[in-house]
């Protein structure tokens, strides 16, 4: 009986202390839903920086602004500029930076890629919310 008893408490043991030190995963905290549906003309004069590959714009639009990222001559990107990891946060609006091909949250300190929004640095593990991007070789067409 007392060898049985001892397994037991060493089992409860270890429950508790594999329990204690693990650790419960964070919720996302949802960007609200931003009816998303427009077009542009990313070879106008009025989006030039769209004009060569690896150029981008920030357009109005979304729950926080839209950022369109030329990935070649007939591909396109477009993410929410608010930050996955607190979105609701004031100032949680991501910026391109020098290089112009990552962007990063100046809250968090979040950075991520363009090509396809993924984090590489900073506390967030969420990548960039991506809106739908149609390209007809002269109008860009961008949903959700």
């Amino acid at each position: 009986m007392p060898y049985r008893y001892t397994n037991f408490l060493i089992f409860l043991i270890a429950m508790v202390i594999i329990s204690a030190s693990c650790k419960k995963e964070e919720n996302q905290t949802e960007i609200p839903f931003v009816n998303v549906n427009f077009s542009i003309n990313p070879n106008s004069t009025q989006y030039i920086n769209l004009n060569a590959v690896n150029g981008w714009e920030t357009v109005s639009g979304g729950y926080n602004g839209i950022l369109i990222f030329r990935k070649s001559i007939n591909e396109f990107a477009a993410f929410e500029r608010a930050c996955p990891y607190d979105p609701l946060v004031q100032g949680a609006q991501v910026r391109v930076d020098d290089s112009g091909i990552t962007c990063f949250c100046p809250v968090c300190n979040s950075k991520y890629i363009m090509v396809d929004g993924t984090p590489y640095e900073g506390p967030s593990r969420y990548p960039l919310k991506q809106y739908t991007t149609i390209y007809d070789g002269s109008i860009l067409y961008i949903t959700n």
